[in-house]
C-alpha cells in the first residue's frame, strides 16, 4: 500500500471539489487528522479549536468585548506551540489574502508564537513561516502526498523542532525515485474529470484565445502520468495551459507554437515581476494616457499622424472588411496607438511585456467586431465568437482606459496566483518557443517525460488567419513558412486534407522521437470524421507507440459555436493515450461477421440504451472508441464521416435535453450471441487497459442494458459466450484470453 492509500484510503480527490457535502469539517477529519497522526502527533500534541482573544481589536459600543480567534489546530512540541493549521473547504482559495491573514493572526498571537502556520482545503497544503508571509515556503497537492512527504516531515514532524532541521530544499523527487512507488508502465487511465475552466485566474480572463483546455483536467493528467521534476512537452502549446500547469505541479515544461500571438501571451503571462514595480508602471502609463487622451476630431487626427497603428495588414477571406485598420474607428486607432506608445517607453522588459499583455487583451473589446451580450461588458470579438472577422451591428463605445485597467488587474492576479511556482528562481524550468510541432530539432532525443497536447482539428480554426489583428498590433511577424507549417485544413492558403494529414503525422513522429521510453503521450482530439482518428492511430503505431486507451472528456461550458451548430460542432473531445514501449502491440483489424451499417446502428442503439438517451458527443465518442479498440476504424472512416443525417433520420431528438432517443423500437437484429460477443470484447478490452478484472455480476450489469432488443438473454447465454473469449481470474473474476477475440469476431458454426 502506498502512503496516499495509507492516509486516505480510496478517497477520490477529483470528486472532493464537486461534492457539496465535503466541507470544512470533512477536510479536518478525513484529510488533516491522518496527516497529523502520520507526522507523529498524538492526542496530547494536538490542541483543537483553542480560543484566543484578539490582542488588539474589541467590539461593542464601549469597545470592551474581545474578538475571539479560534485556530482549528495548534500543534505542540515540548510544551510549546510549533505551528498552527487551519482547515478550509475545497472551494476556498488558499491564496486569498484574508485567509492567509487570518491564520497569521493565530500564529503570531502572544499565546501561540509559532514558527509556522499552514492552510489546507483538502486539495492543497500550503505552509508559511510566520516571520515571512510574502510567499509560502512549501506547497503541495494532497493527492501527490507520496512525492512530498519527506519534505513535509523535514519541516513539521515533532522531531524536526526538537533537534533542528538540515534544510535540503529539492531532494523530494530524487528521494521518491530512489524509494520507488511510481511505475510509468502501470499508471491507470483517468475517468472523465469535471472541468473547472473559470476557477484559475492564470488562465481565465487574462487574454482570449481560440481554444483552451480545462486547466484542472490538464493538471490531473500531468500528475497521473508524470512525477515532480519531470519534463512535460506541449508542441501545440496555444495559450500555455499545459506548460503553466506543469510548473504549478513542480514539473519542468516546454511549450511550442507556430503562432507568435500564442507565444507572446504565454511568455508575458509567466514573466516574473515585482508587484510594487508593475503597479508603479501601470500608474505612470495611466497618468500619461489620461493627460494625452485624444477625444476631439482634431486631437484624433493629430494622434493618428503621431502614433503608430497597423496599416495594410490583409485580413483573411470571409472577413467583413479588407484590412486590420478597418476593424477600428479612427478614435479607437488613435487611442490604442497612444496607449501602446506609452507602454513601449517602459525600460524593464518583463514589466513592459506584462503591460502589453493587458493592452493586447484590451484590443479584444476595443474594436468594431466586438459583439456584446446582455451582461454588462460581456461579449467577444468576431474572431473568437464566430471564427471570422465579423463586424458588430452595434459595436458600442467603451472607455479604453477602463478596459485596460480591468485587464491589468487580471494580469496581476494571474501572476500573483502563479508566483510561488513560477518566479525568477524557477523561470529557467519553463521554455516558451515559437516553432513547429513537425520539427522539434531543438529538443534532444528521448529527453521528455510526458506529452499532453491539443492539436488543431482539421479545418475547425485557422489560428494564424484569425490572429492577424493581434499580431499586427503587437508587431509580431508571421512568415510564409509559418503558414506552410501550420497544421490546419483550409484557411487562407486552402490547405488540402492530405496536407493536414501529413503535418499531423510528422508531428506525431517528432513527439515519438523526443519522448523517453515507457513514457506517455496524451493526444486530445475532437473531430467527427473517423479518417482523422484512423490517421492518428496508424501514424502512432507506425512510429512505435502502443495505444493504451481513450477517454471522453467534456470541456466545460458549451461554446457559442456549439449553440449555433449543435449537430456539426462537438462540445467535448477524446483524450487518446499512448505509451512509447520497446515491443508495442498493434491493434488487430477485426473480422466482425456483420456489415459496417449494422455495427454503426448497434453501437448507437447500445449507447442510447445504456444512458437512456445519448448526446451527439456520446455517440461519436462511443463509435470512435469502439473503432479503436476493436480495430474497425478503417471501415468506419470509409463511409461515415458525418453521422448527423443517420441520427436525424433514424432517431428522435430531444431539443431540451439535447439527446437522441429510440423512435419506436430497436432496429438491429444481429444474432444475440454475436451481439453479446461484440459487447464483451469491447468491455473486457477496456477493463484490461484499466487493469481491472470484473466479476460476472459486473459483466452482466454492463451487458444487459445494451441488449434490450428482443428477448433478454439468460445469464447462461452470457456465460457461455464469455467462456469462449475469456478466462477465470481469482474469485469469480474474468479477463480476456491471450489474443482473445481480437482476430475473430465473426459468426462461426455454433453462432450460425
Amino acid at each position: 500500500m502506498n502512503l496516499k492509500e495509507e492516509l486516505f484510503g480510496k478517497l477520490d480527490f477529483k470528486k472532493i471539489g464537486i461534492n457539496p457535502d465535503f466541507k470544512e469539517d470533512s477536510v479536518r477529519e478525513v484529510i488533516i487528522l491522518p496527516i497529523l497522526r502520520k507526522l507523529g502527533y498524538t492526542q496530547d500534541n494536538i490542541v483543537r479549536s483553542k480560543t484566543l482573544e484578539h490582542p488588539f481589536l474589541k467590539i461593542g459600543s464601549n469597545k470592551k468585548i474581545p474578538i475571539k480567534l479560534v485556530p482549528d489546530y495548534s500543534l505542540k512540541v515540548a510544551n510549546s506551540f510549533a505551528w498552527v493549521l487551519d482547515a478550509k473547504s475545497p472551494d476556498e482559495n488558499l491564496n486569498d489574502d484574508d485567509n492567509i491573514q487570518q491564520v497569521y493572526c493565530y500564529a503570531s498571537h502572544p499565546e501561540i508564537r509559532s514558527t509556522y502556520f499552514a492552510l489546507c482545503n483538502g486539495l492543497d497544503f500550503v505552509l508559511y513561516r510566520t516571520q515571512q508571509t510574502n510567499e509560502p515556503i512549501f506547497r503541495f497537492p494532497i493527492d501527490e502526498a507520496d512525492h512530498y512527504w519527506e519534505k513535509l516531515k523535514m519541516f513539521l514532524s515533532p522531531d524536526s523542532f526538537q533537534v533542528g532541521k538540515n534544510v535540503v530544499y529539492e531532494r523530494t523527487a530524487d528521494y521518491v525515485r530512489a524509494k520507488g512507488g511510481f511505475d510509468y508502465a502501470t499508471r491507470p487511465l483517468l475517468e472523465e474529470i469535471p472541468a473547472k475552466k473559470q476557477q484559475a485566474k492564470r488562465h481565465f480572463g487574462v487574454h482570449g484565445y481560440f481554444t483552451k483546455q480545462a486547466w484542472n483536467v490538464v493538471a490531473d493528467y500531468i500528475k497521473n502520468l508524470s512525477k515532480p521534476g519531470d519534463l512535460v512537452l506541449d508542441p501545440f502549446g496555444g495559450s500555455g495551459v499545459t506548460a503553466v500547469e506543469a510548473m504549478m505541479n513542480n514539473r519542468k515544461a516546454i511549450s511550442i507554437d507556430i503562432n507568435p500571438m500564442a507565444v507572446f501571451i504565454v511568455q508575458s503571462l509567466i514573466a516574473p515581476v515585482k508587484q510594487s514595480e508593475i503597479s508603479d508602471a501601470f500608474q505612470r502609463v495611466k497618468k500619461e494616457y489620461l493627460q494625452k487622451e485624444p477625444k476631439t476630431k482634431e486631437e484624433i487626427q493629430k494622434a493618428l499622424k503621431k502614433y503608430r497603428y497597423p496599416k495594410g495588414y490583409q485580413l483573411p477571406k470571409g472577413s467583413d472588411v479588407g484590412t486590420v485598420e478597418q476593424l477600428f474607428s479612427k478614435k479607437q486607432l488613435a487611442q490604442l496607438g497612444l496607449l501602446k506608445s506609452i507602454i513601449l517607453k517602459e525600460k524593464e522588459e518583463n514589466i513592459k511585456n506584462s503591460l502589453l499583455l493587458a493592452f493586447s487583451s484590451s484590443v479584444n473589446k476595443f474594436n468594431l467586431t466586438f459583439h456584446y451580450t446582455r451582461s454588462e461588458g460581456g461579449g467577444d470579438s468576431g474572431a473568437f465568437r464566430y471564427y471570422r472577422y465579423r463586424m458588430a451591428p452595434e459595436p458600442g463605445d467603451l472607455d479604453l482606459v477602463k478596459i485596460f485597467e480591468t485587464k491589468y488587474k487580471r494580469v496581476v492576479s494571474a501572476k500573483k496566483e502563479m508566483e510561488y511556482f513560477i518566479n525568477k528562481n524557477t523561470i529557467k524550468d519553463i521554455q516558451i518557443k515559437k516553432g513547429t510541432a513537425t520539427d522539434l530539432k531543438n529538443i534532444p532525443k528521448e529527453s521528455v517525460d510526458y506529452i499532453y497536447t491539443d492539436p488543431p482539428y482539421g479545418k475547425k480554426i485557422p489560428y494564424l488567419d484569425l490572429s492577424v489583428m493581434w499580431n499586427a498590433w503587437l508587431d509580431l511577424p508571421v512568415t510564409r513558412q509559418d503558414y506552410e507549417q501550420e497544421a490546419i485544413e483550409g484557411g487562407e492558403r486552402e490547405k488540402s486534407k492530405k496536407e493536414y494529414n501529413e503535418l499531423i503525422a510528422q508531428s506525431i513522429k517528432e513527439m515519438y522521437r523526443v519522448l523517453k521510453l515507457d513514457r506517455w503521450m496524451s493526444f486530445v482530439f475532437a473531430h467527427k470524421d473517423p479518417e482523422f482518428w484512423h490517421l492518428i492511430i496508424n501514424t502512432a503505431e507506425a512510429c512505435g507507440f502502443e495505444y493504451e486507451g481513450a477517454v471522453p472528456q467534456k470541456n466545460g461550458q458549451t461554446s457559442f459555436k456549439k449553440r449555433q451548430h449543435p449537430f456539426t460542432v462537438l462540445s467535448g473531445q477524446l483524450i487518446i493515450n499512448f505509451r512509447k514501449v520497446r515491443n508495442p502491440k498493434a491493434i488487430m483489424k477485426a473480422n466482425l461477421g456483420m456489415n459496417i451499417a449494422e455495427i454503426i446502428m448497434q453501437t448507437i442503439e447500445g449507447i442510447i440504451a445504456k444512458n437512456s438517451g445519448a448526446t451527439l458527443e456520446q455517440i461519436n465518442d462511443e463509435l470512435i472508441i469502439k473503432g479503436l479498440e476493436l480495430g474497425f476504424l478503417d471501415l468506419l472512416k470509409k463511409e461515415y464521416s458525418d453521422l448527423t443525417p443517420i441520427l436525424m433520420e433514424t432517431f428522435d431528438y430531444d431539443e431540451k435535453k439535447e439527446v437522441f432517443t429510440i423512435k419506436h423500437k430497436f432496429k438491429t437484429g444481429v444474432d444475440v450471441r454475436l451481439r453479446i460477443r461484440y459487447y464483451l470484447l469491447s468491455y473486457l478490452t477496456r477493463m484490461e487497459r484499466e487493469r481491472h478484472n470484473p466479476t460476472f455480476d459486473e459483466i452482466v450489469l454492463y451487458i444487459l442494458p445494451l441488449l434490450k432488443n428482443g428477448t433478454t438473454p439468460e445469464n447462461q447465454t452470457i456465460s457461455s459466450v464469455l467462456e469462449d473469449i475469456a478466462q477465470h481470474v481469482g474469485n469469480d473474476c474474468w479477463k480476456l484470453k491471450s489474443g482473445g477475440g481480437y482476430l475473430e469476431l465473426g459468426l462461426d458454426a455454433k453462432y450460425a
